[in-house]
């Protein structure tokens, strides 16, 4: 039986067309994935019919046989309530920051009319989707959790009041690779067991090829190309569906060539940092413990390790961006002063990129001003032509149109923000990029080319990169060495060649394995 049918769909936001076209069904049980570029209708094709986006629809967009296209806001509404679950592609975004995840949750599994859960209930719903210590998460607050626990939570959130249809944008963009194995099986296991329908947004073509029953490859608007799952992934017709599956990272191909090795640059010694206790709970909890860590001009290091395992927390205490409780971090052999105590030339010299594009932009200022607003602060010794100039030559090596200078990030695809925030971290002329999660929220195409770009960069400028990153296959593509993070602690590294090849490790195995 059909549950979601679209006939010659067409979205347009502001006279643009944005989506042409478009039809495909989805029988209950079943799941259906929409790959493709970033901008080529993915996300608005599933957003839109339900009053999520400003755009206006027009054609046929029917849920268990309800015509939803022209239907009344209040409508809209209670169809989002009752018939259908969400999990958007920014969970820092979709998460409400002075609220619990418990909150959160019980807000979810009632909108529907279900009873106030209990806490044993909502603790066992964040246990199903992954969360380890759920009874700590209820009391946590969004900004706690890493990037991977808050996509858990937002699935938990969606799931909570048993809808007929998941509509689930990009939902392991921010997990490890045996976690995203984890929650695709997951949601194919609650379409089996709860007759629920599964409306997919995914540049993960592997987890797809496992998860979905049918593809949908999308292109400028259009469905260029729909079919089994399989089928269309291990035999595209199309032109473009073989240049997506191409420019998927893998573990088997070439080595890339990398830049020389220079002096050392940073070296972290027994480096600790602990988080109090939410809650009613005593002590602290330890996020990192006694790592070393060392970085040389021109190197590049991948810190890599599944979503709470401390390297992100790691390389902000690094980059003095986070708390430190001790150690000692030394930037070209001279110790680094304390967070607090940071001049301007010190932070000049390692600049970070962070996972979410758009959210680590200014919503309020244009590309020129955020672009320059590091060297502002930064470089005193720049006048205002001189920055003007930087930021026109920043915008040109990241690729870059000038006339982007002029817009805000939201008029930004997802690739022009990142580039973006990356000619905004190489304007202070820095030796080191802390890259965190910097392409995990990009489609493979994107994410090939942003990879590309730092690839290039590092060997113009003989950049060291820090690189935090849940995928081995990218970590491969860019660095020279790879570090395996569990539990705040450092379990293995090594050259990335031999790491990949011979995992000494158990956790490393299981990367190794969760990404070919």
């Amino acid at each position: 039986m059909t549950l979601l049918a679209a006939d010659n769909l067409d979205i347009r936001i502001g006279g643009r067309r944005i989506v042409e076209g478009a039809s495909f069904a989805i029988a209950a049980g079943r799941s259906l994935a929409l790959v493709g570029a970033s901008g080529s209708g993915k996300s608005q094709t599933c957003l839109a019919p339900f009053g999520l986006s400003p755009a206006t629809v027009q054609g046929s967009f029917r849920l268990d046989g309800e015509e939803l296209v022209g239907a009344r806001e209040a409508r809209l509404r209670h169809v989002r309530g009752c018939d259908v679950g969400f999990v958007f592609q920014q969970p820092l975004t979709a998460l409400t920051p002075h609220l619990t995840i418990g909150a959160q949750l019980r807000e979810a599994w009632t909108q529907a009319g279900a009873p106030r859960p209990s806490r044993a209930e909502m603790a066992a719903a964040l246990e199903r989707v992954g969360l380890h210590d759920p009874r700590e998460r209820l009391d946590q607050y969004p900004h706690r959790l890493s990037g991977g626990q808050r996509q858990r939570a937002l699935i938990a959130m969606a799931i909570a009041h048993r809808p007929k249809l998941l509509v689930a944008d990009e939902p392991t963009t921010a997990l490890d690779a045996m976690l995203r194995a984890e929650i695709m099986a997951l949601l194919g296991r609650l379409c089996d067991e709860e007759g629920m329908a599964l409306l997919l947004v995914s540049h993960d073509l592997a987890a797809v090829a496992d998860l979905a029953d049918a593809v949908a490859v999308m292109h400028a608007g259009r469905i260029v190309e729909t079919g089994p799952s399989r089928a269309v992934l291990g035999d595209p017709k199309s032109d473009y569906a073989r240049a997506l599956i191409a420019a998927s990272p893998r573990l088997d191909g070439p080595p890339p060539a990398l830049g020389p090795v220079g002096a050392p640059l940073v070296e972290a010694r027994q480096v600790s940092v602990s988080f109090a206790r939410p809650g009613w709970r005593r002590g602290r909890l330890q996020a990192v413990d006694a790592v070393d860590i060392d970085v040389a001009e021109g190197e590049a290091v991948a810190i890599v390790g599944g979503s709470g395992s401390g390297k992100s927390t790691l390389a902000r205490a690094i980059a003095r961006l986070g708390p430190i409780d001790a150690g000692e971090v030394r930037w070209r052999g001279a110790p680094l002063p304390p967070r607090k105590a940071m001049r301007p030339r010190d932070r000049a010299g390692l600049q970070p990129v962070f996972q979410d594009p758009v959210a680590s932009l200014d919503p309020l200022w244009k590309v020129r001003d955020i672009v320059a607003e590091p060297l502002r602060r930064l470089r005193p010794d720049l006048d205002d032509a001189a920055v003007a100039a930087r930021v026109e030559a920043a915008l040109a090596e990241v690729g870059l149109d000038p006339a982007l200078a002029g817009r805000r990030p939201a008029a930004l695809s997802g690739g022009q923000a990142q580039r973006v925030a990356i000619a905004r971290a190489l304007g202070p002329d820095p030796a080191m990029l802390l890259l965190d999660e910097a392409t995990s929220a990009l489609d493979v195409l994107v994410a090939g080319t942003i990879l590309d770009l730092l690839a290039e960069l590092q060997k113009q400028r003989g950049l060291a990169i820090l690189m935090i990153t849940h995928d081995l296959a990218v970590a491969r593509r860019l660095c020279h060495r790879i570090v395996v993070m569990d539990a705040g602690r450092i379990v293995e590294e090594g050259p990335a060649e031999r790491l990949i090849a011979a995992p000494a490790h158990p956790i490393t195995a299981k990367l190794v394995t969760a990404s070919r």
